[in-house]
């Protein structure tokens, strides 16, 4: 098993030559103050030392130790408080976080590829800032101005985490059921009163304090999605001082036996009159936590493509090293008993598909990141909505297209291995087990592309889609004369009338017939994916091309070569997804339930 090493190299240059993130940057003021390309590339460089040197060796140990719970209490594996507190001390959980309250303010493009390496280094341990960060998020945007003065100083200094407290035990997609109370108090609090399952970090003993964002019901509330309300409450109450007073009213009744991510505690969490606080206005709670819901599902997708760079670098390793057999053109290593399994192509066409998809993904999610980042700070209204509308429309994409691949990927990589793929020891099969979760959690797949097709695309009549649809219309008409480019831009011009195609054609089903849009949804979803990362391909050649001759190191000429092999062997699946789709939903929904 390699150990994982951050690829610095391939997150620099998809950040600075693919899609020239210093210049967005330069052009939002409010990023501009905070960021610059030395400081971004020193934080990298210090994020790939904590990633590959601290948290990595944890990873495996810690997955077969697990958490522990004792009477409420939850202890973390061996060496968890420690790296913790050297997130803390380098102030990384508040990378992202507003500088009013102590947070860094730097741009999610940047985030975005701290993410990736934390999250590929040590998935379990990494949901504990990236949750923080979570509900950082939703106070900043919807808590009042004391709520925030109160509490996110020392969550951005991750001495105080974050959970975030959806899901209960007869409702998770369809919140709308939740059973969750509040019951108002004279003093302005309320007392929250229910159970929360599934809350991934909400007891440990790693920070002081945790911040738990719950989602509840008002008294008066209406029914359905419209009557959720959100309230922070703390684990321990803070005193006006800013110190910490006695234990609220809630506990961890248990913790979850996983699949995977064993070593983060998914707790059942019990609030029995706990005093708590009202986050943003009464009944928009939902609204509440989908600010945070766009940065959170990227975070997630962006977890896919880190457990399948994670599989990538070992699968990598054991071709190279691993000896079978001779290459159909007869010995390459003539001095060894077999040549390396490098040399087979069914072995090239499994790390290639990992390439593809983890380069490819790697680009989409900074891609996603941008537009986020424009959503957020640009200043010009035109140009913010314009990212708005960019982010709602790509967000499923990223959180559920990136995690199915991402699974795929390690699977392959699994595969790599043969039989000692299987074995616990050399790691394929922990990055298997972790990477699952993210197809399940922050809205399952399923729920993703019905989102996508139902909410961003069909219900605004494919408004969302004609401005990717130009973006990358716009590509290909700026580098028609770029000799490089020439071989790639005609499929993806194809794939993405294919895409328009299917998307006009569904739009047009759906007014007759409702079941047309869940019938399409997840074909769609892929078909999206697959012509979204060969723009991202496209974009790759154009900024690696012009380095290639001459290139030594093969980092060009490979990227070059592994985007050709994208086009050849991938992007042609687009072709069958659209025949699913078109096909209609009568042969899903003709079966009765007897039938089945």
């Amino acid at each position: 098993m390699a150990d994982y090493q951050a690829p610095l190299r391939d997150i620099r240059f998809v950040m600075n030559e693919v899609f020239d993130a210093p210049a967005l940057w330069a052009s939002l003021p409010k990023v501009a103050e905070n960021v610059d390309p030395e400081t971004a590339d020193a934080i990298l460089e210090e994020a790939g030392k904590i990633a590959g040197g601290v948290l990595a060796p944890l990873n495996r140990e810690a997955d077969e130790q697990g958490c522990k719970w004792n009477d409420g209490e939850v202890s973390t594996p061996e060496g968890f408080k420690e790296a913790y507190q050297t997130i803390v001390e380098g102030g990384w959980n508040g990378l992202g976080g507003n500088p009013e309250f102590g947070g860094m303010g730097m741009p999610k493009t940047l985030v975005a590829q701290f993410e990736e390496m934390i999250q590929a280094s040590n998935m379990a341990f990494g949901l504990a800032p990236m949750l923080t960060a979570g509900a950082c998020l939703a106070l900043d945007a919807h808590g009042s101005q004391e709520l925030k003065e109160k509490y996110l100083p020392n969550m951005y200094a991750g001495t105080w985490s974050g959970a975030m407290n959806l899901t209960e035990p007869h409702a998770g997609t369809d919140l709308g059921i939740i059973r969750t109370k509040a019951e108002p108090n004279d003093d302005g609090s309320y007392n929250v009163t229910g159970t929360k399952i599934f809350i991934t970090w909400g007891e440990h003993d790693m920070a002081e304090n945790i911040i738990h964002l719950v989602l509840a019901k008002l008294p008066d509330a209406p029914k359905g999605p419209k009557g959720i309300s959100l309230f922070l409450v703390p684990k321990f109450l803070v005193n006006e001082d800013g110190s910490l007073g006695e234990r609220n009213t809630l506990a961890c009744g248990s913790i979850e036996k996983k699949m995977g991510i064993k070593a983060s505690a998914t707790c059942v969490m019990n609030f029995d009159g706990a005093k708590g606080w009202l986050v943003g206005e009464p009944n928009k709670g939902l609204a509440a936590m989908f600010t945070m819901m766009n940065y959170e599902r990227l975070g997630v997708g962006i977890q896919g493509i880190g457990a399948a760079e994670a599989s990538l670098q070992s699968a990598r390793e054991y071709a190279l090293e691993r000896l079978q057999s001779r290459a159909p053109t007869g010995a390459q290593e003539k001095e060894k008993a077999a040549d390396p399994i490098i040399v087979h192509p069914d072995v090239r066409r499994m790390l290639l598909t990992m390439k593809g998809y983890v380069e490819g993904g790697r680009a989409f999610s900074t891609y996603v990141a941008q537009w986020l980042d424009i959503a957020k700070y640009a200043e010009d209204d035109e140009r913010r909505q314009h990212g708005e509308a960019m982010v709602a429309l790509l967000t499923p994409v990223a959180k559920a297209f990136l995690t199915d691949r991402g699974l795929d990927a390690c699977v392959i990589g699994q595969q790599v291995f043969g039989g000692h793929g299987f074995i616990r020891e050399w790691g394929q099969e922990q990055l298997v087990r972790d990477v699952r979760i993210t197809q399940i959690y922050e809205g399952a797949n399923g729920i993703q592309a019905l989102d996508l097709m139902g909410r961003k695309v069909v219900a605004n009549g494919g408004r969302f889609f004609e401005l990717f649809a130009e973006d990358v219309g716009a590509f290909i008409e700026a580098n028609q004369n770029d000799v490089a480019l020439r071989p790639y831009l005609e499929p993806l011009a194809a794939s993405l009338e294919r895409l328009a195609d299917v998307t006009e054609s569904v739009i047009k089903a759906s007014a007759e017939n409702p079941n047309e849009v869940g019938a399409a949804s997840v074909d769609y979803l892929d078909l999206f994916g697959l012509t979204a990362l060969a723009y991202m391909w496209a974009r790759i050649v154009k900024a690696a091309a012009p380095k290639a001759e001459g290139d030594t190191s093969g980092f060009y000429t490979g990227k070059l070569k592994t985007a050709r092999f994208y086009f050849d062997r991938m992007l042609p699946k687009t072709v069958s997804l659209a025949e699913g789709i078109r096909s209609g939903s009568a042969s899903m929904m003709d079966l009765t339930a007897e039938e089945f």
